[in-house]
């Protein structure tokens, strides 16, 4: 059976499909139904290496706790890794703790605007700073994780190292011709 190595110009109708499904079957997530950046960047923190089932009650708590970027920022760092307790990979706990001082310190309160900006707060890897660009400031920038990595690997039909710099490249242009301009 030969692999799906789609035309260069169906990413649109690709993107249609993916919508549709997601209109489907998206599962509805305390995050998805904010537009605060502050708690979507504390649930794209906590959501890695982690289920989704385990995040929600800790993401529930947090923002009980630490509804804000300033509350963060004030809180100590043994409060901070009390909420955290449980989740596991604690540098993200300590991570957010720093951004949280650098956002409230160094920039007034203000949030990064774009997926280059999101990049320089402590903690903050390339998925991260895409989802972030993407989700809080409506960027078309592609978030590509280890798993749309794979399914893109395979569906593009690239071959050689999966994370070389062109494959990296196609991967990104064909996710960024996906994001449809009205839901990125």
């Amino acid at each position: 059976m030969p692999k799906p190595n789609p035309d260069p110009k169906t990413p649109a109708a690709d993107s249609r499909r993916l919508l549709r499904w997601y209109r489907r079957h998206a599962r509805n997530l305390p995050w998805r139904r904010t537009d605060d950046p502050y708690a979507i960047w504390i649930s794209e923190i906590m959501l890695q290496q982690t289920t989704v089932e385990a995040v929600i009650p800790y993401f529930e708590r947090w923002l009980r706790t630490l509804p804000d970027v300033q509350t963060l920022a004030a809180a100590p760092q043994d409060q901070v890794m009390k909420l955290w307790e449980g989740l596991g990979y604690y540098s993200r706990a300590v991570s957010l703790h720093k951004a949280a001082k650098v956002v409230v310190d160094e920039r007034g309160g203000v949030f990064p605007v774009g997926e280059d900006a999101w990049r320089e707060l402590p903690g903050i890897g390339p998925y991260t700073a895409a989802a972030l660009g993407c989700i809080v400031d409506g960027q078309r920038v592609p978030a590509i994780d280890a798993l749309v990595r794979r399914l893109l690997y395979r569906y593009l039909g690239l071959t050689g190292e999966g994370n070389s710099k062109a494959n990296e490249a196609a991967m990104r242009e064909y996710g960024a011709r996906l994001l449809a301009k009205s839901a990125p």
